[in-house]
């Protein structure tokens, strides 16, 4: 039997072919869906950022918020005073890196109609007055994501560096074993 190049291979039919690779496709869709319902997203988001050699996220250290903003509005509310000793107190150490994330309630900014620029408007008035009022250095600032559920500010301090130089020069636990390197 002579086959010429347009001839049809004796064998499976292509139908039968296409149904087993759509039906494995189809086990490793739903593998899949398995297993990602039990992500760790922090081991994840570890793992990625490891991948691509990115900094590490900084330790959360504490929280704070200002909040009253006015509905539609950047504006500076009166409730600030606390959050500035709050924040001052806490960033003196330079390695401390304070991530600001402006917040929305369902209000819009009146200009644009835009609730993500309303948050980061609130985002940056609170950076502002921080630096303004001496509470950080302008390169310990980071912003997030715009978020939704309240009208304010999230304020979130964290340590981003390394550890203390005195720690490197501490003394040895245990004295050297004699001979050994120093």
């Amino acid at each position: 039997m002579k086959m010429s190049r347009f001839d049809v291979a004796p064998g499976r039919p292509l139908w039968l072919t296409t149904l087993a690779d759509l039906s494995l496709l189809l086990v490793g869709f739903f593998v899949f869906l398995q297993a990602s319902q039990t992500v760790d997203r922090k081991a994840l988001t570890a793992g990625i950022r490891a991948g691509f050699d990115a900094d590490a996220a900084p330790m959360t250290l504490d929280r704070g918020i200002v909040d009253g903003f006015a509905q539609g509005s950047a504006a500076m509310p009166a409730s600030y005073g606390r959050t500035l000793d709050f924040v001052r107190a806490a960033a003196t150490d330079p390695r401390v890196k304070v991530t600001l994330t402006g917040g929305t309630d369902g209000d819009v900014d009146p200009l644009t109609g835009s609730a993500a620029i309303l948050a980061s408007d609130r985002a940056r008035t609170v950076a502002i007055a921080l630096v303004a009022d001496g509470a950080v250095q302008p390169d310990q600032l980071a912003f997030a994501p715009p978020a939704t559920g309240s009208r304010g500010v999230q304020i979130d301090l964290g340590f981003a560096g390394d550890r203390q130089a005195v720690a490197d020069r501490q003394a040895p636990v245990a004295a050297p074993i004699q001979g050994a390197e120093q």
